[in-house]
C-alpha cells in the first residue's frame, strides 16, 4: 500500500470512485477534479500495485470555494485541514485505508484541527461511525442544498 499526491492521470479513476459513492459525496465532473488537483493541499491517492483504491481531498482556509460546510469551518476555526471528501472504492473497503489516509494527513499537517462533514440526510451511518471511532466530534449540524441534505460538521484535534 502506498499513499501519494494525486496526478492528472489519476483524475478519471478518482472521478469514477467519487461518482460511484453518490449520494454520500457530491457528484462531480472532470473539471471539478481538475480544480481540486490545483487547489487541494493535499489531494491524496492510496494505491496498491499502481491501482488507486481511494482518495482524500483536503482544502486549506482562504480558498474561493462555495461549499457551505467549508465556509462554516473558515468562519469558526483558524488552523484546520478541511477534508472535503474521502472515498474508498467499494471493493477495497474494510482494509483500514480511510484510517491510513487520516493518519498520513495528521502526520504531515501543521494544522491543529482536521475537519469534515458527514451526511445525516441522506444518512451515511458507516461514515459517521468511522469518523466517531477516529475521535471526531460533532460540533454543529446544518442543512444544505435547500434542505435536501443535512450534515454533521465534525472536528478532531490532532
Amino acid at each position: 500500500m502506498n499513499i501519494r499526491h494525486a496526478k492528472k492521470e489519476d483524475l478519471p479513476a478518482v472521478l469514477t470512485m467519487n461518482n460511484n459513492a453518490v449520494p454520500h459525496v457530491t457528484s462531480e465532473e472532470i473539471s471539478d477534479m481538475e480544480y481540486y488537483l490545483q487547489e487541494a493541499s493535499p489531494f491524496l491517492i492510496i494505491e496498491e500495485e499502481d491501482e488507486p483504491m481511494g482518495f482524500m481531498i483536503v482544502l486549506q482556509k482562504g480558498l474561493d470555494y462555495e461549499s457551505l460546510n467549508y465556509k462554516f469551518f473558515c468562519k469558526n476555526y483558524d488552523d484546520f485541514d478541511y477534508v472535503d471528501r474521502i472515498v474508498i472504492s467499494e471493493k477495497f473497503r474494510g482494509r483500514k485505508l480511510g484510517t491510513a489516509l487520516y493518519r498520513y494527513l495528521a502526520e504531515n499537517s501543521e494544522q491543529k484541527y482536521i475537519t469534515c462533514e458527514v451526511n445525516l440526510e441522506p444518512p451515511n451511518p458507516n461514515s459517521l461511525g468511522f469518523h466517531k471511532a477516529l475521535g471526531f466530534n460533532k460540533v454543529a449540524e446544518q442543512e444544505t442544498e435547500g434542505g435536501k441534505k443535512k450534515v454533521a460538521l465534525m472536528v478532531k484535534r490532532w
